[in-house]
């Protein structure tokens, strides 16, 4: 089990992401890659607090999907954010880089960012209790 010290640093962290981008969306600019882009660290993040805090394979990718697979090895009920790490996965290189597709990022969209970054949060620390 690893030391609760370093799980907190990957929590706060990810709270971090999280206030970040939601501060910029309450503030009404049109920033919206950006703020889902860090919407999508978050949430990467606090994936990664759960990997760390249970010594599952660390590996330095972005993919939601497959950090929600390594975690699920773990906790299968994290199957459960499947959706949410799926409709945030593609927010790292859409956000960051020229891409040759159709992106469009919307109030809506970060909105809806926001509210799955919430659930992802929520069933992660839920099972994170422990190292607080």
């Amino acid at each position: 089990m690893a030391d609760p010290k370093i799980v907190n640093e990957w929590l706060n962290k990810s709270d971090e992401d999280f206030h970040f981008a939601d501060v910029n969306l309450k503030e009404g600019g049109n920033f919206y890659a950006q703020i889902c882009f860090h919407f999508q660290q978050a949430a990467e993040k606090y994936l990664k607090a759960f990997i760390v805090a249970y010594d599952l394979e660390f590996e330095k990718i972005h993919n939601l999907v497959s950090l929600l697979k390594i975690c699920s090895k773990k906790e299968s009920s994290l199957s459960s954010i499947f959706d949410e790490c799926d409709f945030l996965s593609d927010f790292y290189i859409d956000t960051r880089y020229p891409v040759h597709w159709p992106t469009e990022y919307t109030k809506e969209k970060a909105l809806k960012a926001k509210e799955t970054v919430l659930k992802i949060a929520e069933t992660v620390k839920g099972l994170l209790r422990e190292f607080k």
